[in-house]
C-alpha cells in the first residue's frame, strides 16, 4: 500500500526499522511530557508515531489526513500565523504543534506553515487522548495555554523549596501555642508576678473585657517596680507599658521581627479583630528557625551612622546568594529584600530626626515601584515621596523638609540602593508636597490621562506608608481609589498604556522571539515578563477599588470580584511566579560571578524546561491581555 503524499512509514524498506524505532524512541524519550511516560508506554507511543516531511513555505493542514494529531517537531522550523498573517509563534526542534499543543489551535484562521524542509513526528488524535486520561502529567502539560503545566512547574518548585519554617510564609496566629495568660488592670503587681512564675512566661498581658490595655515584662519588673522600690500591692496600671505595638494573627511571622527590632521589643502581643489572642517572644522565632535576614534587620535598628548602616547593607548580595543557594523563591527573596529596604529607610529617618530635630508639622514618608509592591530586588533603585501635613509652609518649613529627604535618599543610595534614574525621590521639590496638593494632582493624573500623567500614575498609583503619620498616606489612598473605582474613561486609557508592553512570542534557537521578527541579545524578563503583570493587576485593582498593592494580592482579591476569573488570577500568579524565580536565578549567577545583577537575559543560558514554561507564561500573559482590552479597551 503506498503511503498518502508527505508521509513516510516508520517501517522502511530501506532504513533498518528496529533502527529507525529506536532514534524514534530515543528523541521522544527525550521531550517533555513524553520523558514522563513509563518505558512500556513510551514503546507503544512510538508504535502509533508516523513521520512527515513538509517541505519550506508549505502549510501544514493537521486535519487533511483525516483524524487530527499532535506533531513534535524533529528537525526544521514551523510558524504560526494568524489569519491576517500575524506571527503567533516559532516552533523548533523539541516543539508540539497541532491537536492539544495550544489554544491558538482553537482560533479561526490560525494555520502552520513550515519555514524550513521540516519532519515531524505526529501521534493520532486517539493516542493523545488516551495518554491524557491515563497520564495526569501528560494532561497537565497539554493543558490549554500550557496554564497546566506551567502551575506544575510551579508547584514543583514550591515544594522543592519548602523549609519546615518559612518566616515569610508564616502567620502568628500559627505560632501561637498556649491561651493568652492574662490579669486585668486592677490586678496588683505581686499577683503578676505569681502567675508569671507560676505559668513561666515573661510577659503578663493587661487585659480586660477581652480587650489589650497594656503590658507587664520582666524587664518592667526589674526597672519599674524593684529598683524604683515600687510597693508590690500597686496596681497592673501603674507600671504596664499602655496601649502596646501590637500585631494581627494575620501577620507574617517575618514582618513582625521587623517591627520587634525597629520598636526594640522582646514581646509582641498578637490580636484577632481588635481582641488579644497571645503573645510571641523574640526566642520564639529563634527556636523555630534562624535566618541570617531576622539578624541583618535587627543589626539595622541598632545603628547610630550612615557608615555603619551602609556596611551592614553590604551583606544584603551574600544573603540573597545563599537565599538561592537554599533554594528560596522569588517571592520569599523580595519581601526579605523588601523587608531589609524598609528597615534601612525607617532607620535612616529616625538619624535624620535625632540629626534635624523635631519635625516642624506632621508628615508620611512613602515608597513607590517594586518597594511598595513587596517586590524589591538586589537590583533595584529606590522610590520614594513625602506627603506633608496642610499646615506645611514652604518658607517657614521647607529647609527642613529637603534636608530630611537628601539624608534619606543620599543615605539609601549609600546602602546601595541607588537614586531613581526618573528622579521619583523625595528630594525633588515635585514629590515633597502637602496632601491637598498631592489629592489635586492626583484626580489631574485620574481626568487627564495623558502619557505623562499614567507614567508618573503608574509609579505612584503603587503607595505604601512607611513612617511618620499614617492618616496622611491613608487619606491620599482612599481618594485615589473612591475615584478610579468603576471610572471607565481612566481605565481605558490606563489599560492602553498597559498593553504598549507586550509580551515575547517565545524562543527560537538562540534568539528572543517578539513581532514577528527575531533578535539577537538578550531577554528583559523584567520588562517582557514581570512588568506586564503588574500592570494588568494594577488595572485589575483600580477598577474593583482594591486597596492592595502587592501584585500577587492584587490578583487575589480581584478574583473575589467581577474584574477577574479564579483562573485568570491562578495563571497570572503562577507566570509571575515563573518568571520572577527564573529572573532571581539569573540574578543570583550573577551575584555569584561578581557580576552587576540585571534582568537580561541570554536565550542559549536557559534550559529546554525553562524556555518551554517561560513560552506558557508569556503565552498567558498576552491571552489576559486579549481579554483585558475587550473589556476596557477603546
Amino acid at each position: 500500500m503506498t503511503p498518502p503524499q508527505g508521509m513516510l512509514p516508520i517501517r522502511n524498506q530501506v532504513i533498518d526499522m528496529d533502527i529507525e524505532e529506536l532514534e524514534i524512541r530515543d528523541f521522544i524519550a527525550a521531550q517533555r511530557p513524553f520523558d514522563q511516560l513509563p518505558a512500556e508506554e513510551l514503546v507503544t507511543t512510538v508504535e502509533a508515531v508516523t513521520v512527515r516531511y513538509v517541505r519550506r513555505e508549505s502549510e501544514i493542514a493537521e486535519a487533511e489526513q483525516g483524524e487530527p494529531a499532535l506533531s513534535l517537531v524533529r528537525s526544521g522550523a514551523v510558524e504560526l500565523r494568524a489569519e491576517s498573517g500575524e506571527l503567533l509563534a516559532r516552533l523548533g526542534e523539541g516543539d508540539l504543534l497541532g491537536y492539544r499543543a495550544s489554544a491558538h489551535e482553537l482560533a479561526q484562521g490560525h494555520h502552520y506553515v513550515a519555514l524550513e524542509d521540516s519532519l515531524l513526528y505526529r501521534l493520532p488524535a486517539s493516542i493523545v487522548d488516551r495518554l491524557c486520561d491515563e497520564h495526569s502529567q501528560i494532561a497537565w502539560f497539554l493543558a490549554p495555554t500550557g496554564a497546566g503545566r506551567l502551575r506544575d512547574a510551579v508547584r514543583h518548585h514550591e515544594q522543592s523549596s519548602d523549609s519546615p519554617l518559612n518566616l515569610t510564609d508564616t502567620r502568628l496566629g500559627d505560632l501561637l501555642s498556649r491561651e493568652p495568660i492574662h490579669l486585668p488592670p486592677t490586678a496588683s503587681i505581686r499577683q503578676a508576678a505569681e502567675v508569671m512564675s507560676e505559668q513561666k512566661v515573661s510577659s503578663m498581658l493587661v487585659v480586660e473585657d477581652g480587650m489589650l490595655f497594656g503590658v507587664l515584662t520582666d524587664r518592667d519588673l526589674r526597672l519599674r517596680v524593684i529598683a524604683a522600690g515600687l510597693d508590690y500591692e500597686s496596681a497592673l496600671s501603674d507600671v504596664m507599658t499602655l496601649a502596646p505595638v501590637t500585631a494581627s494573627v494575620d501577620t507574617n511571622a517575618y514582618d513582625a521581627l521587623l517591627t520587634m527590632a525597629r520598636h526594640r521589643i522582646h514581646h509582641l502581643p498578637v490580636v484577632e479583630e481588635n481582641r488579644v489572642a497571645g503573645v510571641v517572644t523574640a526566642s520564639d522565632f529563634i527556636e523555630r528557625h534562624t535566618t541570617s535576614s531576622v539578624y541583618l534587620a535587627a543589626d539595622i535598628h541598632r545603628q547610630d551612622t550612615v557608615d555603619t548602616l551602609a556596611d551592614i547593607a553590604g551583606r544584603l548580595p551574600l544573603l540573597v546568594r545563599n537565599l538561592a543557594a537554599a533554594g528560596a523563591s522569588a517571592e520569599r527573596t523580595q519581601r526579605i529584600v523588601t523587608g531589609i529596604a524598609d528597615a534601612l529607610a525607617i532607620r535612616l529617618l529616625e538619624l535624620a530626626e535625632l540629626t534635624l530635630g523635631a519635625p516642624p508639622v506632621d508628615y508620611a514618608w512613602v515608597v513607590a515601584g517594586s518597594q511598595a509592591r513587596g517586590e524589591f530586588t538586589i537590583a533595584s533603585d529606590q522610590d520614594n515621596a513625602l506627603i506633608l501635613d496642610d499646615a506645611y509652609d514652604p518658607d517657614q518649613h521647607g529647609a527642613y523638609f529637603e534636608a530630611l529627604a537628601h539624608f534619606v535618599c543620599d543615605g539609601l543610595a549609600r546602602c546601595g540602593q541607588p537614586h531613581c534614574p526618573g528622579d521619583v525621590m523625595a528630594t525633588n521639590p515635585e514629590w515633597r508636597e502637602p496632601l491637598s496638593n498631592w489629592q489635586s494632582r492626583f484626580v489631574h493624573w485620574i481626568d487627564n490621562p495623558d502619557p505623562t500623567a499614567l507614567m508618573h500614575g503608574c509609579t505612584f498609583f503603587d503607595l505604601r506608608h512607611l513612617y511618620g503619620d499614617a492618616a496622611l498616606s491613608a487619606a491620599l489612598r482612599s481618594s485615589l481609589l473612591e475615584r478610579t473605582r468603576g471610572n471607565s474613561i481612566f481605565l481605558s486609557h490606563l489599560t492602553g498604556n498597559a498593553l504598549t508592553r507586550q509580551p515575547p512570542l517565545g524562543f527560537f534557537r538562540n534568539f528572543v522571539l517578539s513581532g514577528g521578527r527575531d533578535e539577537a541579545g538578550v531577554l528583559d524578563l523584567k520588562h517582557a515578563g514581570v512588568v506586564p503583570i503588574v500592570e494588568l493587576a494594577r488595572v485589575y485593582a483600580l477598577a474593583g477599588g482594591i486597596d492592595e498593592v502587592n501584585t500577587r494580592e492584587r490578583l487575589k482579591a480581584a478574583a473575589n470580584t467581577d474584574e477577574l476569573s479564579d483562573s485568570g488570577a491562578r495563571d497570572l500568579g503562577d507566570a509571575l511566579t515563573f518568571l520572577a524565580d527564573t529572573r532571581f536565578r539569573h540574578q543570583a549567577r550573577q551575584l555569584e560571578a561578581g557580576i552587576e545583577p540585571d534582568s537580561l537575559v541570554a536565550p542559549d543560558t536557559l534550559s529546554r524546561f525553562e524556555r518551554g514554561h517561560l513560552k506558557d507564561a508569556f503565552a498567558i500573559v498576552r491571552t489576559m491581555q486579549r481579554s483585558l482590552a475587550q473589556r476596557f479597551g477603546r
